[in-house]
């Protein structure tokens, strides 16, 4: 390998200047502390002691290499990453949830895909971001509709100097690279922040325990490439300390190759006609607008207006030269999708004891799809959330969290492809679907540090355009009237300081899902249909610790269990993630500019289809080491999978060996 022979370059250096005999901190030094963007943030409550998001801090990002965010929330617990094999899609599942139930948004503005509610994390860069927040079970029915198992928030950075300045430079194991810039000014009444990300990968080295498959010889991984840039800005403007408006503009650019199946399940419909599929273009644009007025002492009144664009294209070939489209399995897809939307929030403080906020949101979504050569088939939605939310102090130890959501969704247009003429015409016009949230915390504060919580909420989502109006290729029937699908969720956690430099948590938690959307075979011949027809409970454990064993030495640990039990049909198995997950890192700073960390992850086997293939249990070690080569600059060194451990997030689609990341970082003040 080419990469490891720099070490003595580049680490060496730093090894020999770090004289200081001294013990340092072994917390990763977080250049994001005071810089994240607060009005971008959803909280459940204003209050922070009783805060219920998981939260992965750019600091710890940057210190482990995590360059795209599913990556990032792995650290997490219950959190799965999760992957869609044949569309070359990674994601992550919050409690059993996948990403249609819990979706992302970009500081508070929805950024997931109109069409199938899904999103490729795997597109999105780390790079510009200052946090990532995870809400589970007691979400904030300010996010709106459709956050059955919680919500993912990608908040961006806000600078507090007057120039702020960091970046990277870094290669990849085989034929990668990568480069982010990030600046910022914090003037008397404005700021400016802009960031830059790119990374190109050619495509990923496979174990070498790898075993060849007829689509897959091993070594670089077929088709495995990938290129994303991603430039954000935002301009905000600060009149008083309780005034900020800001307008924001974020532009990402992909695309990517999908890796065949090379796998040995011969039920599967990849093994006898392997998908050979590539993405010219994954592209997302996103303007946003955000306000904070501040109406008198005691309220507040937020603002957001936002536009999202998602298009791409996908071409399918006829074989693994992808150089010709003749067999009637090939084709060219073309997406153009755009979501506008907007929202009000006020807040008061006005009456005793009581935090409340009231929300409006309306959201528009409109989906566009066509095959190379053929008409252009639309269908838009129109959604509406009214909400309200309190933080309730009854005493100076307990806390109350009510709040109740309703929304509704219109569907004021759905083109249907007749193949036969190739012309296009109307479905039947759907009725409104209408869907009602609701939640409870109650929260005990014995002292400083400590915090017990005991909540229960109802959350909806509503069918994805694709669950309601998609033919699956010629193998289902549509199904319009599609109700919601709900879940009713429980948790019962705890988290306090349990010593001098420990901190730990543990939450118990129970979801019961009901008008589960689900497939149904063979209500025609050979034809299935989407139907409001299952049931079925999440029942899990979360544990975690935080422990500072000294000033230069600490580790961090969680662990998972969840079961999902299929009530409707116990023989059809849930899919893509395992029942156990634990996560762990240590990490030591022997001397000032010397910074060491290990990490290792393991996953119990999970399901890769209904019928019962699965994907193996698997074991990974990481190691990563950072030296100060100037007061400004350090050199990194990322070793991820170190035994070229042979695994897959699904059967069939092996994942990456062995990787190496040399890194250079740099930044403008120490």
């Amino acid at each position: 390998m080419r990469i490891p022979s720099t070490i003595a370059t580049f680490l060496l250096p730093a090894l020999l200047s770090a004289q200081q005999p001294g013990p340092a901190s072994a917390v990763p030094p977080d250049s994001t502390t005071g810089r994240i963007f607060q009005l971008g943030e959803v909280s459940v409550v204003a209050t922070k002691a009783v805060e219920q998001q998981d939260r992965v801090s750019a600091a710890i990002m940057a210190a482990q290499d995590k360059l795209d965010v599913p990556d990032a929330l792995n650290l997490l617990p219950g959190i799965a990453v999760t992957a869609s094999g044949n569309r070359n899609e990674t994601m992550v599942s919050v409690r059993g949830f996948d990403l249609r139930q819990v979706p992302v948004y970009m500081d508070g503005i929805p950024v997931y895909v109109p069409y199938d509610g899904y999103v490729d994390l795997g597109r999105f860069s780390t790079a510009d971001l200052a946090v990532i927040d995870v809400s589970k079970s007691l979400s904030s029915v300010l996010y709106g509709p459709n956050s059955l198992g919680g919500a993912i928030n990608l908040v961006s950075r806000k600078p507090e100097k007057k120039f702020e300045m960091d970046g990277a430079l870094g290669a990849i194991n085989d034929n990668g690279y990568l480069g982010n810039i990030n600046l910022g000014t914090r003037q008397r009444k404005f700021y400016v922040q802009g960031g830059y990300s790119y990374l190109h990968r050619d495509a990923f080295i496979l174990p070498e325990s790898f075993t060849p498959a007829k689509t897959e010889n091993g070594g670089q991984r077929e088709n495995a490439y990938r290129t994303d840039g991603k430039l954000s800005v935002k301009f905000g403007w600060t009149p008083n300390a309780k005034h900020e408006y800001v307008l924001g503009y974020i532009n990402q650019r992909g695309e990517k190759g999908n890796p065949p199946y090379a796998g040995d399940d011969t039920r599967n419909a990849q093994f006898t006609k392997p998908r050979y599929w590539q993405w010219p273009h994954w592209d997302k644009e996103t303007v946003y607008f955000l306000s904070n007025t501040a109406l008198t002492a005691q309220s507040h009144l937020r603002a957001k207006l936002y536009y999202d664009a998602f298009t791409n294209e996908i071409k399918a070939f006829d074989n693994a030269t992808y150089a010709t489209q003749n067999k009637p399995s090939s084709f060219t897809s073309y997406y153009d999708d755009y979501t506008y939307g907007g929202g009000l929030e006020y807040g008061t403080t006005r009456i005793s004891k009581n935090n409340i906020r009231l929300a409006l949101q309306y959201k528009t979504d409109v989906h566009r799809e066509h095959d190379l050569g053929m008409p252009v088939r639309t269908f838009n939605d129109n959604t509406i959330t009214v909400g309200v939310e309190d933080s309730w102090r009854l005493t100076d130890k307990f806390q109350l969290v009510p709040g109740i959501g309703y929304s509704v969704r219109n569907n004021t247009r759905a083109d249907d492809f007749i193949a036969n003429t190739e012309t296009i015409q109307p479905y039947p016009v759907a009725g409104a679907s209408e869907a009602w949230n609701g939640q409870v915390g109650l929260f005990y504060l014995p002292k400083d540090g400590h915090k017990v919580g005991l909540s229960a909420s109802h959350r909806t989502r509503f069918a994805t355009i694709k669950d309601r109006y998609s033919y699956r290729m010629g193998t289902a029937i549509p199904n319009s009237g599609l109700k919601p699908e709900s879940a009713d969720n429980l948790e019962m956690g705890y988290t306090g300081r349990a010593a001098k430099g420990l901190t730990v948590q543990a939450a118990l938690f129970y979801s019961r899902i009901t008008d589960v959307i689900m497939s149904i075979s063979e209500v025609q011949p050979g034809k299935a249909q989407m139907r409001n027809a299952g049931r079925a409970e999440y029942t899990g454990v979360e544990a975690g610790f935080t422990w500072e064993l000294r000033k230069n030495l600490s580790a961090t640990a969680n662990y998972t269990y969840i079961e999902r039990r299929n009530l409707e049909d116990p023989s059809l198995r849930f899919t893509d993630v395992p029942n156990t997950k634990v996560i762990g890192y240590i990490t030591y700073k022997p001397v000032e500019r010397l910074r060491l960390i290990a990490s290792a992850e393991h996953n119990s086997s999970r399901y890769s289809t209904s019928y019962g293939t699965k994907a193996d249990a698997f074991t990974l070690l990481n190691a990563f080491i950072s030296g100060k080569v100037w007061k400004y600059a350090s050199m990194e060194l990322g070793v991820n999978n170190l035994f070229d451990t042979n695994y897959c997030l699904v059967e069939g689609y092996p994942e990456e060996g062995r990787t190496f990341i040399l890194t250079l970082r740099f930044q403008n003040h120490e």
